[in-house]
């Protein structure tokens, strides 16, 4: 219910990490046998006000005050769960007028969203809120949930160039957690409901448009299981055309590829596949030039990267990487882009399955690496071919030969997310740097107590 909800008042969304204790809360009160919101001391009659279509001019609210005035709190559990739950109106007993944003008892448009502004003025203004707040957006009518849950806000955010990146994190086998940076925010998603095979088999993600896939194994199938933002459930029976594991991937808006891997036999891939979070379609690619498993992926300069990884019957370290051209679809092998050292340069001879594949990220095209062994971030010349030392990896950035450390780009940063754990209790620590600020300055976002290392890491950027 509208009287339930806490609110909360911003000069405008900002991009910047914002602490909770930034943010003026206002609460509901019930004053005169009225719930009323507080705002710096002036009292509101409610958010549906807003919204309100009056002839009465002071009573209008126009695009410009919707977006610097008034944002709903951070999407939370409750919040996730009205999207997600079943189509009664919230207003079901405000009247006939149930589906309409306004309480006044008209027979206001409730299609055009936002009255007084219209329905595509109201659209521009909800694209450029926070999505951390369409979960209260949603819980208005049902005109608005079925906005939301129609996945058309997304699309037009995409066409009009307004990304948040979110980043999911599990640090148990079956539990997801999304960190907002922008907000300093953890929510927790449902949790997957699989067998125990799936719950103990090697998982990788992906997240993609609107959605996060998460691949593994039931008994001797691989199995992917689909977890929608939109509307806020896991499902599972999707297949890839050559169904795989320990394979490189990257997404670029609604788009994913997925390069190499190995079969349920353990034998290296080297074929691809190109995946349409929106029409749900796997489309097989050309094959690479090179067989290789538990290497990574990036797009970069529009083209998809697949680096590094295992390959050959002896299962040798790859250091070449490969190019896929999306216009030409052809490959193109490149020498020496896997960041990760071979031979002789390594100093602990361990097997190169022992080791995590490749830590790579990209921000404005540029490629980064983590080497965890020496804790430095590297940097990818593409004129000359060669990695270059840029600076430290964050202090607690551990990990166990790469495993257990995240790290991910999040729009024009790149996040590190690691730290140290003793039996049965630890933390982690998420760290955001901006190389186009400087050499790297690593900001803590945030510290979160985990009885185990990250598992899985994927950034949604929608």
């Amino acid at each position: 219910m509208l009287e339930d909800w806490s609110c909360v008042v911003s000069r405008g969304y900002r991009r910047t990490c914002e602490r909770e204790n930034s943010w003026t809360c206002m609460n509901c009160r019930l004053e005169n046998g009225k719930r009323a919101l507080e705002i710096d001391g002036k009292e509101e009659i409610g958010v549906r006000k807003l919204f309100k279509q009056s002839d009465d001019a002071r009573e209008r609210v126009d695009s410009t005050q919707l977006l610097d005035e008034v944002s709903m709190s951070p999407v939370d559990n409750s919040d996730l769960d009205s999207i997600a739950g079943d189509s009664s109106d919230l207003n079901s007993n405000r009247g006939e007028n149930s589906d309409s944003v306004s309480n006044t008892g008209d027979n206001s448009d409730s299609g055009s969203l936002i009255n007084g502004i219209g329905r595509d003025n109201s659209i521009s203004c909800l694209i450029r809120c926070s999505r951390a707040d369409y979960g209260s957006i949603a819980s208005l009518n049902r005109s608005f949930r079925s906005l939301v849950q129609s996945g058309d806000l997304y699309r037009l955010r995409r066409m009009n160039g307004i990304i948040e990146h979110w980043v999911y994190i599990s640090c148990n086998l079956l539990e997801w957690e999304a960190f907002d940076p922008n907000r300093c925010r953890w929510m927790r998603l449902p949790m997957m409901h699989s067998n125990e095979c799936f719950f103990f088999s090697d998982k990788e993600s992906l997240a993609v448009g609107t959605q996060l896939l998460v691949f593994g194994k039931e008994v001797m199938s691989n199995v992917i299981y689909k977890y929608s933002l939109l509307t806020n459930t896991w499902s599972s029976g999707m297949r890839m055309n050559a169904p795989r594991c320990l394979f490189g991937s990257a997404s670029l808006g609604e788009i994913a590829i997925i390069a190499g891997g190995c079969d349920s036999h353990g034998n290296a891939l080297s074929s691809a596949e190109l995946y349409n979070s929106e029409t749900g379609n796997w489309v097989t690619l050309p094959s690479m030039r090179k067989t290789r498993k538990m290497c990574s992926g990036v797009f970069m300069d529009g083209k998809f990267y697949v680096i590094g990884g295992v390959g050959g019957s002896d299962s040798r370290l790859l250091t070449c990487g490969e190019e896929y051209n999306l216009d030409t679809e052809t490959w193109t092998e490149i020498p020496n882009m896997s960041p990760v050292q071979s031979g002789a340069a390594r100093e602990n001879e361990l097997p190169a399955t022992a080791e995590a594949p490749p830590l790579v990220a990209v921000v404005d095209n540029e490629l980064y690496a983590a080497d965890y062994a020496r804790m430095e971030v590297r940097k990818y010349e593409k004129e000359r071919r060669v990695w270059v030392t840029v600076g430290r990896l964050p202090e607690r950035a551990a990990s166990m030969n790469g495993w257990g450390l995240a790290f991910r780009a999040c729009g024009q940063r790149l996040i590190c997310i690691g730290g140290p754990r003793s039996a049965g209790e630890g933390f982690i620590e998420v760290n955001s740097w901006v190389p186009s600020e400087g050499p790297p300055v690593w900001n803590l976002l945030d510290r979160k107590q985990s009885v185990s290392f990250v598992y899985n890491c994927a950034v949604m950027g929608c």
